[in-house]
């Protein structure tokens, strides 16, 4: 098990699925956890009684959410040691969907997936800076990859910009002590995987390990990485799919 003893971290949308099972294993694991979430929610509250942290609440498709998610963290905690960007929406941009459809579509795509957490990278940047260094764990995905169906190019092209952002921050930053990874899952049990039963079987199929993650796995892949334990590995992916995209 990770320890984060004494260590401060921010896990954004941390009000279920993977951020949930981060912020509990971060807590877990000794450190003190400060939560994101879109909005007030019972899911949000019960998040964060399990990990024992402070919400902050801000819509990340709105300009400039990242940076205030950043100052509102570094204004409870006074100093962050590590930074998970988990936080992320998954809607369909489809070719045949009308054009008012696909603009929106790809915009909130943009502004949630790709826009936020770069803000958030920045204002972590800046901080770390000040503090001596620290630890930015963006979560991606398989699709950033391999890419996805038709119905979510906008998806996969987000997550493909999040890992290249991160293997640019961690050449460039490296030497100053402040150290980037990248959690690329394949499906994991959260809302975002098949539901229905016969997409949830084509999604099995596709899957050597035969079934899909749990958060918690996730969460312990991202908590390796924001404990310090490998410097090194600095601007790796980390693939967690159970053999479904083998690089």
């Amino acid at each position: 098990m990770s320890d984060l003893t004494d260590k401060t971290v921010l896990v954004t949308g941390a009000s279920r699925g993977i951020g949930a099972a981060t912020a509990k294993a971060a807590q877990k694991a000794g450190a003190r956890v400060l939560l994101h979430a879109s909005a007030p929610s019972d899911a949000a509250e019960q998040a964060a009684a399990v990990a024992g942290g402070e919400v902050i609440f801000e819509d990340l498709s709105a300009p400039g959410a990242g940076a205030r998610v950043m100052a509102g963290a570094v204004k409870a905690a006074g100093r962050l040691d590590a930074v998970v960007n988990n936080a992320g929406i998954y809607i369909p941009t489809p070719l045949a969907g009308g054009e008012e459809e696909w603009a929106d579509g790809w915009a909130q795509t943009m502004a949630v997936n790709v826009q936020a957490p770069a803000d958030i990278c920045r204002a972590a940047i800046t901080h770390f800076r000040a503090t001596g260094g620290g630890i930015v764990v963006n979560v991606a995905s398989r699709a950033g990859h391999r890419g996805d169906g038709p119905d979510h190019a906008a998806y996969a092209a987000s997550k493909g910009a999040v890992l290249a952002m991160t293997k640019t921050y961690a050449r460039a930053l490296s030497g100053e002590n402040i150290l980037f990874y990248a959690i690329a899952p394949g499906w994991v049990e959260t809302r975002m995987a098949p539901q229905d039963i016969e997409n949830r079987k084509n999604a099995i199929r596709d899957i050597p390990l035969g079934r899909v993650a749990s958060p918690d796995e996730v969460a312990e892949m991202i908590l390796f990485c924001a404990s310090g334990a490998c410097p090194s590995a600095t601007g790796a992916t980390f693939d967690v799919n159970g053999a479904s995209y083998v690089r």
